[in-house]
């Protein structure tokens, strides 16, 4: 198998996924996403996050751009997320509306 192909079909470390899910607070959330991530790499998820709910409360992509700082690309690419992805962020977004609601 070559390398690329490799790295294509790579499995998700499950147990990772796992450690996020036996956090108990936002504080340990917050502390657990300091240690494992870069202050780069955090404001970038920080920011696909915001782009995608301004996207999803029905922001152009002229507001996001002012409003976030995220180049247009990257706002295509969180866009292109919530049309053809996974449901990630809708999942998401939702259960953080039930948990305004409560």
């Amino acid at each position: 198998m070559s390398r690329g192909t490799k790295a294509a079909k790579r499995e998700p470390l499950i147990e990772m996924y796992e450690a996020i899910l036996s956090l108990d607070s936002l504080d340990e959330c917050m502390r657990f996403f300091d240690d494992l991530c870069s202050i780069t790499e955090l404001r970038a998820i920080e920011q696909r996050f915001q782009v995608a709910k301004m996207l999803s409360e029905g922001h152009v992509y002229s507001t996001i751009l002012e409003e976030t700082g995220a180049s247009s690309a990257t706002i295509s690419r969180v866009n292109r997320s919530l049309h053809y992805g996974k449901e990630g962020y809708e999942t998401v977004f939702k259960r953080l509306e039930e948990k305004k609601g409560k």
